[in-house]
């Protein structure tokens, strides 16, 4: 009877062995739900892959039907920092760029992406980049980092500026023509360039809190904005500004001017700002009270996008029809390279 019992219990064990070596399937997996709607979007472009936008934990997602779906992009590594800036030199070309000096670079308009550089210890945030006319790439940070890459973005090397300082640079800025170029930061930091971004000069402080961005407006006109609501115009190619007083007291941090002439800016509670005179005068147009607006996109028709830390939203143009909500509800499969 012992025999009889060693023996099974010999079969269970040699059966058990086989079994935990032998290949098996798997059933699928159910995908990972992002939560578009609500998770934290930092830049959308258009591309020529369709609408791109990132934001936190390194997301970059595409949608080629207009925000129904969106698909992940085929990024090299998970390092979960979160993404600042997208930024697009055309319909191919663009970089992302995120916490710990993280860069990515795309040549197929979003859909996959290389890293550059990273930094896990001492990597500052970049915050924005620019192609200059010379084909460089300029990247600007935290603490006053400034970087060019002159092949394309795949290597970076450190910059040096007229004046440097250990504040923020938070936004770089360009004429139509890309001639004339603004870089603005904290402390009211701004330095500018008149033949291509090749060469800087500081510019005298006219304003001591922090500058998120500029909008030339044509000809040697442009606006500066910044935190609570401080917004500045300049008609001399930025050597002197003056101060606009603006009828919400938000902190701005998008602009962009549209075809017909319009400038709007966007910021702090959902305010959305426009101005038919040159950046002169503004009117709201839109204010929530809650998320806070981080990039704006016009497309040719249909609703504008705004995309913030609460996620993207619709919002329809003044004076059309409404035809969607202004929340788009979408979510997204993380499936890798669509």
């Amino acid at each position: 009877m012992k025999v009889f019992v060693g023996l099974v219990i010999s079969a269970l064990v040699g059966l058990a062995g086989v079994l935990a070596f032998s290949p098996r399937s798997m059933p699928p997996l159910r995908p990972t739900e992002i939560p578009v709607e609500r998770m934290q979007i930092n830049g959308i472009e258009v591309t020529g892959m369709g609408w791109v936008i990132a934001g936190e934990l390194g997301h970059i997602l595409i949608s080629r039907d207009q925000g129904r779906s969106w698909t992940s992009a085929s990024v090299p590594s998970s390092r979960q920092a979160l993404i600042n800036r997208l930024v697009f030199a055309d319909d191919t070309n663009g970089l992302a760029l995120g916490h710990e000096g993280w860069i990515l670079r795309t040549a197929d308009g979003g859909r996959s992406w290389k890293e550059s550089a990273f930094q896990a210890e001492a990597g500052e945030p970049l915050m924005d980049a620019a192609r200059l006319p010379s084909g460089d790439w300029l990247a600007v940070g935290a603490f006053g980092r400034v970087l060019r890459s002159r092949d394309g973005g795949k290597t970076w090397q450190s910059e040096a500026m007229p004046g440097s300082t250990d504040w923020h640079l938070n936004g770089i800025a360009a004429s139509k023509d890309r001639r004339n170029w603004l870089i603005l930061g904290e402390a009211g930091t701004l330095l500018r360039s008149q033949d291509g971004g090749e060469n800087w000069q500081t510019v005298e402080p006219f304003y001591s809190g922090s500058l998120y961005g500029a909008v030339s407006l044509g000809g040697s006109t442009w606006v500066a904005y910044g935190m609570r609501g401080h917004l500045f115009r300049s008609s001399d190619n930025g050597r002197n500004w003056s101060e606009v007083t603006l009828p919400r007291l938000a902190s701005l941090y998008a602009g962009t001017l549209l075809p017909d002439g319009r400038l709007l800016l966007a910021g702090q509670g959902g305010v959305v700002l426009a101005s038919d005179d040159r950046g002169q005068s503004f009117r709201v147009l839109r204010e929530t009270g809650r998320e806070n607006l981080t990039d704006i996109l016009v497309p040719p028709s249909g609703p504008w996008l705004l995309v913030s830390d609460a996620g993207l939203r619709r919002f329809e143009r003044p004076g059309a029809e409404p035809h969607a909500p202004t929340t788009l509800p979408i979510t997204s499969s993380h499936q890798g390279t669509p």
